[in-house]
């Protein structure tokens, strides 16, 4: 029986298909009666066939656009923000160490400045001390190749040094002359030129401030005294317009100096502000803006991303939105995906 058994197993034929699972022991029906295993014959070995691959079903790749975002993925706009501050630890430094020492000392004698000395003397010194600017600004437009702008600014400076008692008064920007006050330097015409600002600096008796302003302002203060007089080299001078000027800056921005402590993060608010006024001086004198009139330059204001809104309970009532202030600045944090 186990012969005919053999021969029968050899005579079936092969056929393609899933494999089924080995059957380790077959008992025969009287071997299962008998309690005794007959093993599986001895298999003939053939040559090994090659294995057949498994084709699974392959799916579409998804498009950028249908692939799911993380909630909390980093999104991170098309503009490349240029690494303005390189010296950013020691600048921080220098910020908090000037600004204890405005609350200790300047400040309070700011105070006391704009509240001892009357409104007219202070607009007296500042005119004083911007009308002796005058012949460097007429020098920088001509740099520039503006040449109207420069002689009007020779006329004004001709006119409030004389009819303007020595530039206390600001007669030339009134009627008939209509010839306003403009900022301009050194630092402008470079920034005029294609030289960009360099590092963003923050220096004590300084302030906010950038390589080519730093560069442009000591040629600005070099140079004044040769355009204008030997008595500007008299150290009294230099110290008394530098501790005046100061605190006229001061008084002048009392309001902006208050609204920027209270952000987020102060020195990247006061930064932000300087370098976005300083290119909006420099696209005036480009033709992107108006001319550097007192406040005709508008800074572009940064709007934060409001908070997601929360439903507010009926019985509660909706107060109306505080209105959006001049200058908003506050940094954006992006949150950083999970770790999964």
């Amino acid at each position: 029986m186990t012969l005919l058994a053999s021969a029968a197993l050899l005579a079936v034929p092969v056929v393609d298909g899933p494999a089924e699972p080995e059957v380790a022991l077959v008992q025969d029906a009287q071997g299962a009666a008998s309690g005794a295993a007959t093993p599986l014959p001895a298999e003939t070995p053939t040559e090994p066939q090659p294995a057949t691959p498994v084709a699974l079903p392959q799916a579409a790749a998804p498009s950028l656009d249908q692939i799911e975002q993380d909630d909390q993925a980093i999104v991170v706009s098309g503009e490349k923000t240029p690494q303005q501050d390189p010296m950013q630890a020691v600048n921080q430094a220098s910020y908090d160490a000037v600004q204890a020492v405005d609350d200790a000392v300047i400040a309070p004698v700011a105070n006391v400045y704009e509240k001892g000395v009357p409104r007219p003397i202070r607009m007296g010194l500042r005119n004083f001390l911007r009308n002796l600017t005058e012949p460097i600004v007429a020098l920088n437009y001509l740099l520039q190749l503006k040449p109207g702008k420069a002689a009007e600014t020779v006329g004004r400076f001709a006119i409030n040094s004389t009819i303007g008692v020595g530039g206390v008064i600001d007669v030339a920007k009134k009627k008939p002359f209509n010839l306003p006050y403009r900022r301009n330097g050194f630092a402008y015409t470079f920034g005029y030129y294609g030289i960009g600002p360099g590092p963003y600096m923050f220096l004590p008796l300084v302030g906010p401030t950038t390589l080519r302003d730093v560069i442009g302002l000591g040629l600005d203060r070099f140079l004044m005294p040769f355009a204008v007089g030997g008595p500007l080299r008299n150290p009294g001078y230099v110290y008394g317009s530098f501790v005046i000027r100061s605190l006229d800056e001061r008084v002048a921005n009392d309001e902006l100096f208050k609204r920027i402590r209270e952000e987020s993060n102060p020195y990247a608010s006061y930064r932000e502000l300087y370098l976005k006024t300083r290119q909006a001086e420099i696209d005036a004198l480009k033709g992107k803006a108006d001319f550097q009139k007192e406040g005709s330059i508008v800074l572009p204001a940064i709007t934060p991303t409001p908070p997601p809104a929360m439903p507010a309970a009926a019985s509660e009532p909706v107060s109306a939105a505080p209105p959006a202030p001049i200058f908003v600045s506050e940094p954006v944090v992006q949150p950083l995906p999970s770790a999964r």
